[in-house]
Order: structure tokens, then C-alpha cells, then sequence
């Protein structure tokens, strides 16, 4: 990773295509020292007092790079960190060229050729919440297959954080079962095979799924309520 303060993100951007806008960032396509990269850069929030939307994108930002970094050095793929500014709040990653979203992936082939994927996907995360990191924004847009399809990468880490509870862990495979469920419909099957993969990856599974069951009641009960 570059250094951190050695270059200025703003000519960086000079000539960067914006490809979306969120509520937190934007993320532009560019390219760092001759390598396709993307960037994310959270922009100052107007509804906010200035100082604390200052620290506020400070701490995300760190949380966020803190998370890709950790799950590097434990052989999770996620995006290379090129550089980052904290001046600006940009973040230049490696562009995964060529890899399609684990969404699409899903969505143009029949439920029966996909048991490998929820393996790799369920074994992927298993890895990722042994090393006590929590996504925060699963979904199955925030997961890349290279070309080939043969290496799942993680990527948008923007509501990640280090937690070694279960109940944290929990909540982010419930996250990701609402969002998979809502963008795949009829592929209950194919989620219950995620979470086999998932028990059998991770000794600390147990306690985990126990509380994604938790975390899956208190939903419904809340459904029931209104």
C-alpha cells in the first residue's frame, strides 16, 4: 500500500469517471501509477456539524481499510489498497477487471449448478468472522467472481468493523439471508447450503448460527407487530 500523505488525492481524480453516488461515497474508476483502480470518496454530509462529520468519515475510512488490510493478511481476497487519503477520505483500491457480481452470477444459471458457489461463499465468510471482522453490508452485489469464476472477492467494506461477538457475526449473515432472499427469490435451498458451508468452515459456527436464529426471531416478531 502507498503511503499514506505522500500524494494528494485530488490530482489523482483529475479526469476520474464517476461511476455511482450513495448516501456515504462516491466511487470513481481511474487509475493509480498505470493500474486500473477504484476510489472511494466520502464527501462532507451538510445535515451534519462539521466536526463531527469530520470524524465520522475519519473513523469509517480507517474501519474500512482496516477491514480489507486484516482480511488480506489472512488469505481472504479482497481489493489491493493502493493509497489512501485521510485529507479527502479517499480510498484507492484495486479494480477487479473482469469479474462479475455474485449477484449476476446467480441470476443466469439454475439453482443446481450454484452448490459450489454457496460452498465458497459460505467457507469465505466463515474465514472472514474467524479473523473477527463484520462486514456490515452483505449482499451478493459486494461479492466478485474473477473471470473464470473460480475466486470469490470481497469487496465495499464501508459499515465493517472488528467484533469478536457472535451476536455481531450473527447479524451479518442475517443481513446477507434478507438481501439474498429479497434479490433471489425461491433459493431458500441454496442459502441453507451457504450456512452448511459456513458451520463447517468455523469451529466458533455454534454460537454464531444460535444467534442468527435469535436474530431471525426477533425479526418475525417484529414482522407480527406491524
Amino acid at each position: 500500500m502507498a503511503q499514506d500523505g505522500v500524494m494528494a488525492a485530488a490530482p489523482l481524480l483529475a479526469g476520474a469517471e464517476l461511476l455511482k453516488q450513495g448516501a456515504e461515497a462516491r466511487v470513481y474508476r481511474t487509475q493509480f501509477v498505470g493500474k486500473p483502480a477504484i476510489v472511494k470518496q466520502r464527501f462532507p454530509k451538510r445535515y451534519r456539524h462539521p466536526l463531527l462529520d469530520e470524524k465520522l468519515s475519519q473513523r469509517r475510512t480507517v474501519q474500512e481499510v482496516r477491514s480489507i488490510l486484516r482480511c488480506r493478511r489472512a488469505g481472504i481476497p479482497a481489493p489491493v489498497v493502493y493509497f489512501v487519503d485521510h485529507t479527502s477520505h479517499c480510498i484507492f483500491l484495486e479494480e477487479i477487471v473482469g469479474a462479475s457480481t455474485v449477484r449476476d452470477y446467480i441470476a443466469s444459471r439454475p439453482d443446481a449448478a450454484l452448490d459450489q458457489l454457496a460452498g465458497r461463499v459460505g467457507r469465505t465468510l466463515a474465514k472472514m468472522h474467524d479473523e473477527d471482522v463484520i462486514h456490515g453490508d452483505l449482499t451478493t452485489s459486494n461479492m466478485l467472481l474473477r473471470a473464470g469464476g473460480t475466486d470469490l472477492v470481497l469487496i465495499d467494506f464501508g459499515l465493517s468493523y472488528i467484533s469478536a461477538l457472535a451476536e455481531d457475526k450473527g447479524v451479518d449473515l442475517y443481513v446477507l439471508e434478507k438481501a439474498f432472499l429479497s434479490t433471489h427469490p425461491n433459493t431458500e435451498a441454496l442459502f441453507r447450503a451457504l450456512l452448511k458451508s459456513y458451520a463447517a468452515a468455523s469451529g466458533k459456527a455454534p454460537a454464531v448460527i444460535a444467534k442468527l436464529d435469535e436474530v431471525r426471531l426477533r425479526g418475525r416478531k417484529r414482522s407480527m407487530v406491524g
